[in-house]
């Protein structure tokens, strides 16, 4: 992997006369390898590759429409590396070759390898198992968190961002803010809206920064992978208006909530917002049919 040469625009988002609202495409930086997932990757591989290992592999964790999943996928593709996806859900398994995400990651030669929704809760014992069956493999944990990838989100932040008072992000795993509140500048506030009701989400951030520059508010709805038709019809009208689209687990979420607190009145007016656009248009397809099958205005993905 290489810092690509390319311009990432900062959009215009004209939402309220009160603030300034910027969005960042750092879904622009690459068609597959989208977001924050490329940055998280970054310097994982360049290590990995460094360490010449004599039997290469990549293995990693996501549910069926894993942006980290797909990215990691891709990414074997493109390096000529054997990769393996340990999917959440054993259900998911006669199902896969319907799931774009699954189907195209199984194109990019990923070995697909399901699981029971219970064992996947113990990574480390499924680590510890694959690490024992592929000793020279790059194990790399769910959403792809980890200090080397925390290190590579410092590449979302250039000479553009430093005049913003606040910058936002959507929280999975929590590595994209620890790179956010590491490296933004003295005096900007870092903003997460968490996608997963998961309470330890702030101790794991702080585990990788030193810096308490960020708040976390929850715009998980109902639960993670829980799309309402309000959710949609916010992201389709999103992007008729801005130009940008969406995707509806995180990106999406992040802005409904986020603009719900512009119209409060949550930030000072003429604050400088800056969010970024981390990716996951890649499962947007996928999720869009689902919901058109199941004809249903809330659902649960596997």
């Amino acid at each position: 992997m290489k810092i690509p040469h390319i311009h990432i625009p900062i959009v215009r988002i004209p939402y309220s006369p009160q603030v300034e609202l910027y969005i960042k495409r750092e879904d622009l930086i690459h068609p597959e390898i989208s977001g924050n997932k490329y940055w998280k990757l970054f310097y994982n591989i360049q290590a990995y590759i460094a360490e010449n290992k004599a039997t290469p592999m990549l293995i990693t964790f996501g549910g069926a429409y894993s942006n980290h999943i797909a990215a990691v996928a891709a990414l074997g593709r493109d390096l000529g590396l054997p990769t393996a996806g340990i999917i959440r859900g054993e259900e998911v398994a006669d199902l896969w070759a319907d799931n774009p995400t699954l189907s195209k990651a199984h194109n990019d030669g990923m070995e697909l390898c399901f699981v029971s929704r219970t064992e996947y809760r113990d990574k480390e014992k499924l680590s510890r198992g694959f690490a024992e069956r592929f000793p020279d493999a790059l194990i790399l944990p769910e959403g792809g968190t980890n200090p080397l990838a925390v290190k590579g989100i410092r590449h979302m932040l250039d000479r553009r961002t430093k005049d913003f008072d606040y910058l936002c992000s959507a929280v999975g795993t929590g590595g994209t803010v620890a790179g956010l509140a590491t490296y933004a500048e003295e005096g900007q506030k870092v903003i997460g809206f968490k996608v997963v009701n998961d309470p330890d989400t702030e101790t794991r951030i702080l585990s990788f920064t030193g810096r308490k520059n960020f708040t976390l508010k929850e715009a998980w709805g109902r639960g993670y992978g829980k799309i309402t038709d309000e959710l949609l019809r916010y992201t389709e009208s999103f992007e008729e208006q801005y130009g940008v689209p969406l995707d509806p687990i995180y990106t999406g979420k992040m802005m409904m909530h986020l603009t719900a607190l512009i119209d409060r009145g949550y930030f000072p007016v003429g604050s400088r917002i800056l969010a970024f656009h981390t990716g996951g248009l890649q499962g947007k397809a996928g999720i869009e049919a689902m919901l058109q099958k199941k004809k249903k205005s809330l659902i649960n993905l596997p």
